[in-house]
């Protein structure tokens, strides 16, 4: 979807395919059939974007056949999808069933991610619309906190400074521009947008920036202007905004809060959860860590690293972080320019939702997502984009 700012620009909203992990390229085709073209197609569209996300094992294999390109390419042409990002985060495996701390490796410090990366790179250059020149891919925060020494993290600049050069000479060979953005996520080396300041600072080059996810924002209690204006002011690219909410428990001391808070305590993804204190940020890796007795304060209200659909916050006693989202988005698209044209609702965790809330039906995922789209649409008019056709 395209959205013309006030400034004369294109803004694009898509949503992110990672809630239809595949592995191959086999399985990235039948998610365009069965899942992209339908969402598609009930929100009455002639064109749809989609974040991408390609696994290792697919993007190798499509950097390595310029047909299977060609055919990818064709693919998303006939459907009426178009992708102008990636998800470049997750590795692989992130359908299974126990993904938590996998989801970081490789980290920066590995070969494999800067390689995986500009395979990415490489295909997205392809896959852009020819009316399209720039392209964002969004990667994982430097490295999950531990076992991330001084060493590590000068293997891991050294290869951020190696993929800016590479980006810069794929921009002569092809002309497409494309950025990636570390995207902060609690419990990494760069959890909060504060935190990114000082590495991308450092590189110093406005093909590494950030992405902004609103969960992640949320999760770490950062009022989105503080944000936003920090990294204005710091001159760090703002890539691409990942639109989503996070849970949100007011009183989480409460027997019934609590109870509910555990129904959303799943095996698959890691839900690092978060309170402010007098003493500052306080949290757990997980929701069942910070459930167990009184490993997290309970005081104040707990923020928990879980991606609600945007359009249905859950029932009382808890909520969601969607005021968080409108107020980033107001910041990032309300003013006299965006802070950024990529814009991907990513809510990757509807079958990882309490049993009685998961879609049971492709047509109820493609509903559902449809009316997240709808959703962030609206807010996007209401801000005064218009959509174009």
């Amino acid at each position: 979807m395209r959205f013309r700012h006030p400034d004369g620009s294109t803004v694009h909203l898509a949503y992110c395919t990672n809630v239809h992990p595949a592995e191959t390229l086999d399985g990235v085709l039948a998610q365009l059939r069965d899942h992209c073209e339908p969402v598609r197609r009930r929100l009455g569209r002639d064109r749809l974007g989609i974040g991408l996300w390609l696994a290792r094992d697919a993007a190798h294999a499509l950097v390595t056949d310029p047909s299977a390109l060609r055919g990818l390419r064709t693919e998303l042409e006939r459907r009426g999808l178009e992708a102008v990002t990636l998800n470049g985060f997750p590795y692989e495996g992130f359908g299974a069933e126990e993904v938590k701390y996998r989801v970081y490796q490789p980290d920066w410090a590995d070969p494999e991610r800067l390689a995986h990366t500009l395979d990415l790179a490489r295909v997205l250059a392809q896959l852009l619309p020819d009316d399209v020149t720039e392209g964002s891919i969004s990667t994982l925060p430097l490295a999950w906190r531990t076992a991330y020494d001084q060493e590590r993290a000068t293997a891991a600049h050294t290869a951020l400074a190696t993929l800016a050069e590479r980006l810069d000479a794929l921009h002569e060979l092809t002309g497409r521009s494309l950025r990636i953005g570390l995207e902060p996520e609690p419990g990494c080396t760069v959890e909060t947008t504060s935190d990114a300041l000082a590495p991308l600072t450092a590189i110093g080059h406005d093909r590494i920036g950030i992405c902004v996810d609103t969960c992640h924002l949320a999760t770490s209690f950062e009022d989105p202007h503080t944000a936003l204006d920090a990294l204005t002011q710091a001159r760090v690219p703002i890539v691409k905004s990942q639109l989503s909410a996070a849970l949100h428990a007011e009183h989480p001391h409460l027997p019934e809060v609590r109870a509910a808070l555990a129904a959303f305590d799943e095996p698959r993804f890691l839900h690092q959860t978060r309170t402010l204190t007098a003493a500052g940020l306080r949290g757990t890796d997980d929701l069942g860590e910070a459930l167990a007795g009184d490993a997290l304060p309970d005081a104040s209200p707990w923020r928990a690293h879980f991606h609600v659909p945007l359009h249905a916050a859950p029932a009382a006693p808890l909520t969601s972080t969607l005021p968080v989202l409108r107020a980033a988005l107001t910041r990032l698209v309300g003013g006299t320019h965006p802070l950024t044209h990529h814009l991907e609702v990513e809510t990757y965790t509807w079958q990882a939702l309490p049993p009685e809330l998961r879609p049971r039906a492709r047509a109820q995922l493609a509903e559902g997502i449809a009316a997240e789209l709808t959703l962030a649409r609206d807010l996007l008019t209401d801000l005064g984009l218009k959509e174009l056709p």
